[in-house]
Parts: structure tokens; C-alpha cells; sequence
């Protein structure tokens, strides 16, 4: 499948510009709220070891491309319309934020940890982030309760003999992709009774809390880490036991929009994510002292963070898992290219199921799956490994 990655957070705190790095796109950028009003879609990729060195062989990927043995998959990103507080109740772009955050499997919070952005987006000194992270996660949760408060509604209005809580409440917040069984297993988690004249108001947060970080997993990715403001705030934050529940990526989008348009321009050697460059041009005496700066960042932080960020969230948070389809004869396929594909699926996806992301036809005719490192048969209902190379046999 297809899995797309929402940027998300306040106005002017660098989204756009995270955006264009990752996607080599060009949307607005600008220093003040909803430069980005309309979402923006582009491609982005994760970085997945190739396994044809393992066979002896060299990939032609038909998506993406591999250099050094290093494959790059396609995944979507998406560039949210800024959020202010009161979104869920119709602030600013609100309504529209959040609908188009429904299309999002996992999101990215770009926080701007320099704290020169207000909490509406507009210029400031001395913001603290933790402000700017506490109110997207309240927005959601309220976001979250009050379809849950409808679902609740929804049951109480049935004749009781008839509805079943988990049913009418996946039904309410099937936007969210849930399923019934999966609101079971929340109120059994919570220790909720299955009966909402039992719950309090806490309860209810609380719950709508559990739904949001189970259904929507998030990454933060503090920008503008290339700042010493920034970075005395990442080291109070991250220290911050009340913050122990997100995962935390140092960020300078700057720095990777520069580092990608100098590479495109034949001034520097880099590859996106990498912790190096070399520099193969000419720049002038201000490009060079700017690269220079932008280099010491990257040594300190392994990179400059935006392609470690969509790989936190997708790998990480979201759990998504690499496989290629291969065959035990040899990797090829019948119009000559090698291991073309790289599927990311779900975490607890087993050999049927690739099948089926390969094609419908080949699901429905399943026989066996051959795992091609180990040359050996297995079942339907196996869980597949990280970067497994997996031969599907199928009656289609």
C-alpha cells in the first residue's frame, strides 16, 4: 500500500520548507501564517538496504532508485495547512486541517525549537516549543472526543438489545480507520466498562487520547536545531519526563534545501540523509562559509534530519516494514529487471497478505510463499521480516 506521511504543526515554523527539501518541490515558503493554505502532495522516499547484493546481483528498481546499495522508496508527503488553537472548533483553517489530516497514516510535527514563532505563527523571541507540542496533541485529542462524544450518542440512541459500543463507536470514527475490535481493545486497556453513563469527563479524554495515538502515531521534528536557542531547548525537552511519549528528531530543513540545491547545481556531492558532503564546485566566499556552517551541523546531528524524520515516522511510529518480491531461481523477472519492487507494509503482515499487496489476483489464488534467502517453503499466516525477499506461488 501506499502510505502517506502528514508535515503538521503551527504556521511559519518551517513545514513548507521541510516540504520542498524532502520533495524537491517548490511550494510558497514564507515568514507568516497559512503560507500554505491548500495541502501540498509530493513524493519523498525512505531509505531501505538492497538485498540483490545479497544474491549477487544488481537492482533496477522500476520506483524509486538505489545508490551504493542504498534503495530509495517512494512515499507521499503531505504539507498541512497551518494550525492555530481552536482548530477543532473551526480556528482559522481548522475544519480544512483537519479533514485533510484524515488522508495521513502517520504525521510529522514540525516544531520550530528556536522559539521565534508564537503560538499563532507569528514573530517572537523566547517561545518555549513545548507550548506549540502540547497544543497540537490537545487539538487532536479534542478533535478525537468530540467524534467520539457523536459515537457515544449514536449508542445511547439505539435500543440497547441491538447496539454493541465498540460497533457504533468504529462506525462514528471509521474515518479514523479503526474497527471495532480495535475500540475493544482500548476500553479493555483503559479498564473502561462497556457503558458510558459509567465514564467521566476524563474518561472520555481519555480514551479519545488513546484512539488518537493509536490511529495517528507521531513523530516531532524539532527545525531550526542549526540555532543555539534550539538547541538549548532540545536538551531541556527531550530531559522532560512528561514528553517521554514522542519520539524527538533533531532538524535543520534549511540545511537540507540548501545541501540538495547545491548538489543539484554541481556545487557539493550529497545524497540525501547522509552525514557528510564533499564540496566539487566553486562556490563563492559566502556559499562556502554557509556550507561550512551547514556542515558542522551535520556532523554534529548525523545529518540534517528531514530524512531521518520520515523515516522515524514510518519505520518507527507507524512500524512499516520493507519486502521484496524476489524468486528462489533468481531475482529477476520476465522483462529482465532485477528485484524492481520494494513493498512497505504493516507491521504484522504476513505472506498473504503481500500477496495480495502484489495484486488481488495473486492473493486470491495463494498456495505458498518461498523465502528466498533461506530457500524455504513458508505459510499463509507467517509473519514476514523486515526486508524478507519472499516468491509468492499462486494459481494466478
Amino acid at each position: 500500500m501506499s502510505y502517506r506521511v502528514g508535515l503538521v504543526g503551527k504556521p511559519s515554523v518551517g513545514k513548507s520548507t521541510f516540504f520542498n527539501a524532502a520533495t524537491n518541490n517548490d511550494v510558497p515558503e514564507g515568514a507568516y501564517p497559512f503560507t500554505t493554505i491548500d495541502p501540498a502532495v509530493g513524493e519523498a522516499y525512505v531509505r531501505v538496504e538492497c538485498a540483490a547484493p545479497e544474491f549477487g546481483e544488481e537492482c533496477t528498481p522500476a520506483t524509486g532508485f538505489c545508490e551504493d546499495g542504498t534503495r530509495f522508496v517512494p512515499t507521499k508527503l503531505v504539507d498541512v495547512a497551518g494550525l492555530i488553537p481552536g482548530a477543532h472548533e473551526g480556528a482559522g483553517l481548522g475544519n480544512q486541517f483537519l479533514t485533510d489530516l484524515n488522508e495521513a497514516d502517520v504525521l510529522i510535527h514540525v516544531v520550530d525549537f528556536s522559539g521565534t514563532t508564537d503560538i499563532e505563527g507569528e514573530a517572537t523571541e523566547g517561545h518555549d516549543p513545548r507550548e506549540d507540542i502540547d497544543f497540537l496533541e490537545t487539538e487532536l485529542d479534542q478533535w478525537y472526543l468530540d467524534v467520539l462524544e457523536k459515537g457515544i450518542e449514536r449508542y445511547e440512541g439505539q435500543h440497547m438489545a441491538d447496539a454493541t459500543l465498540e460497533v457504533e463507536l468504529a462506525e462514528q470514527m471509521s474515518a479514523f480507520r479503526t474497527s471495532p475490535e480495535e475500540v475493544k481493545q482500548v476500553l479493555l486497556a483503559l479498564g473502561l466498562a462497556f457503558d458510558p453513563d459509567t465514564w467521566d469527563d476524563a474518561d472520555r479524554l481519555e480514551l479519545a487520547r488513546e484512539m488518537r495515538t493509536r490511529t495517528k502515531p507521531m513523530v516531532v521534528a524539532a527545525n531550526k536545531m542549526d540555532t543555539p536557542e534550539a538547541q538549548a531547548n532540545w536538551a531541556a525537552i527531550t530531559d522532560d519526563d512528561e514528553y517521554d511519549h514522542l519520539e524527538f528528531v533533531p532538524v535543520s530543513a534549511h540545511a537540507e534545501q540548501a545541501l540538495t540545491q547545491a548538489d543539484q547545481g554541481g556545487v557539493v556531492d550529497y545524497r540525501s540523509g547522509d552525514d557528510a558532503f564533499t564540496i566539487v564546485g566553486e562556490p563563492s566566499d559566502d556559499q562556502r562559509a554557509g556550507l561550512e556552517s551547514i556542515r558542522e551541523f551535520v556532523t554534529e546531528y548525523a545529518g540534517t534530519g528531514v530524512q531521518s524524520a520520515i523515516e522515524a515516522a514510518l519505520f518507527d511510529a507507524l512500524g512499516v516494514k520493507p519486502v521484496f518480491p524476489g524468486s528462489a531461481n533468481g531475482l529477476g523477472t520476465a522483462d529482465g529487471r532485477v528485484l524492481p519492487d520494494v513493498f512497505l507494509l504493516e507491521p504484522d503482515a504476513t505472506a498473504e497478505d503481500f500477496a495480495y499487496a502484489v495484486h488481488s489476483d495473486v492473493g486470491d489464488g495463494f498456495l505458498h510463499a518461498v523465502d528466498c534467502r533461506a530457500n524455504r517453503q513458508i505459510a499463509a499466516d507467517q509473519d514476514l521480516d523486515s526486508r524478507a525477499v519472499i516468491e509468492i506461488i499462486s494459481t494466478n
